[in-house]
């Protein structure tokens, strides 16, 4: 695996940190501690896996991207890191990320940018980008990554794999530094991305009932409900089902995926209702303040740590901070629970035909495909359910198909700014066999109900 690895990286760019020499003493032991047992030791038992950037590894830097976090090795392993080598899992290496990590492309005047295997001209997306080209490439089985605007979830959407973000005390964080460290009003949440759903859905359900809450202070002490996932798979769900954002409208091979997906629901039994999204704008806008309301402090601390230079996006994120006092921040806040009230009013008033509340909701992952580097600028998509803190899983679906998916006759007439751009990437020969996703969404700390529900739908859309 790790040979794999080696060459998805001569291919991508996708590795910042290799440990084989740790992983092949570790594979050693196993080996010889199977030939005399006869026995595997733990669930993940030589299990390879790799790790965003800024999880620590014990005597390895984690530079999130900048030159100046180099040559600061970790004292220990991130608390996550630990737990699954104690289950057997072997780390191969740390993979790239965008400066700062506040991007969703990857790319650092540390290690560079980061391709898409399918397409080099193309971004793997981020913030976890080098993981998701290292395991589209099968150089890894499981790859970690942090979430705090959709970071596991667009990679994982433009490279055709599986990502999950729960809410954001559901797996361990500590001992994964992190921009912006110390804020809470967004935390940022560690997820998992795959080549299959089954392997995210069994490694939730070990560390959950590992008890991470006696490691980490800041884990919900829960459990993982077998009941709760198991239930949701047994009788028809009602899904609240998300075309549009109203702010950027998708492209077209993401909406017909989505159509197709809905009918095939409906054919087996399940309810759909139309979504309402007329206050994404309004939490998206107020995720945007959260941001910067250091005044991007912390950033420029670490890039006037080496005087390194500002990659573009990271340049126009620090000239638009502005830092706000602490009683204006403590208004944040407030508007951010009575926006979450709102939403969770909304969810509990959406009823299906039949009456029945709605269990999740399907919407786009990205409002595109894979698309060239620097081509990624709408998120609104994935970071709304971070300002809710809801869980969310992204699986593929479909891919874009050249004379299927071409542009409508009738012109479009973009709404704003970022809907012209968005709109202007679409280029279906350029575009096509790149994978297209689908995102599914539950309530706070539902994660098995989530991923319950997307066993349910992938199932249906390979059998019907």
């Amino acid at each position: 695996m790790y040979l794999r690895a080696v060459i998805a990286h001569q291919l991508t760019n996708c590795i910042t940190e290799t440990v084989f020499e740790d992983a092949l003493a570790q594979a050693r032991a196993l080996d010889r501690e199977f030939q005399e047992t006869g026995q595997l030791k733990e669930p993940l038992h030589g299990i390879p896996l790799t790790v965003k950037d800024q999880f620590n590894i014990k005597g390895v830097d984690s530079t999130l991207g900048y030159v100046g976090r180099s040559f600061a090795p970790a004292a220990e392993n991130a608390v996550l890191v630990q737990m699954l080598k104690d289950m057997g899992a072997i780390v191969l290496a740390k993979t790239n990320v965008p400066q700062s990590i506040m991007w969703a492309e990857t790319e650092n005047p540390l290690w560079g940018v980061t391709a898409n295997p399918r397409n080099p001209a193309f971004t793997p997306g981020g913030s976890t980008g080098g993981e998701g080209a290292l395991l589209a490439l099968h150089g890894s089985i499981l790859g970690l990554g942090t979430d705090i605007g959709g970071s596991v979830r667009i990679p994982s959407s433009l490279m055709g794999l599986y990502g999950f973000k729960p809410s954001s005390s559901r797996l361990p964080y500590y001992g994964v530094p992190v921009s912006t460290e110390g804020q809470e009003h967004v935390p940022s949440s560690v997820g998992t991305m795959a080549r299959d759903l089954s392997s995210i859905c069994y490694v939730s359900r070990l560390v959950a009932n590992a008890k991470p809450w006696n490691l980490d202070p800041k884990c919900t002490p829960l459990p993982w409900d077998e009941d709760a996932f198991h239930e949701i798979q047994t009788r028809p769900m009602a899904i609240g089902l998300i075309l549009d954002d109203g702010v950027v409208k998708v492209h077209p091979p993401v909406e017909r995926t989505l159509r197709t997906l809905s009918q095939k629901l409906q054919a087996a039994g399940h309810e759909v209702v139309a979504w309402d999204t007329s206050d994404h704008r309004d939490c998206i806008q107020l995720m945007d303040r959260y941001y910067t309301a250091d005044g991007c402090e912390d950033i420029r601390r670490d890039i006037d740590a080496a005087g390194e230079p500002l990659i573009p996006h990271v340049e126009a994120l620090v000239k638009r901070g502005k830092a706000i006092s602490v009683y204006d921040y403590w208004q944040l806040n407030k508007q951010k629970t009575a926006l979450q009230k709102r939403y969770l009013d909304k969810w509990n008033a959406t009823r299906s035909a039949s009456g029945q509340l709605v269990d999740i909701l399907l919407a786009p992952t990205t409002p595109h495909p894979a698309v060239p580097h620097g081509g990624v600028r709408w998120v609104g998509y994935t970071k709304i359910w971070n300002l809710l803190d809801y869980a969310a899983v992204t699986l593929p679906v479909d891919e874009v198909r050249a004379g299927v998916d071409n542009l409508p006759a009738e012109a479009y007439q973009p709404r704003n700014e970022l809907d012209s751009w968005n709109w202007s990437l679409y280029d279906v020969q350029t575009m096509e066999g790149h994978p297209i996703n689908v995102q599914v969404i539950g309530r706070k700390l539902e994660e098995e109900r989530v991923l319950g529900a997307a066993c349910v739908i992938e199932k249906i859309w390979k059998e019907t």
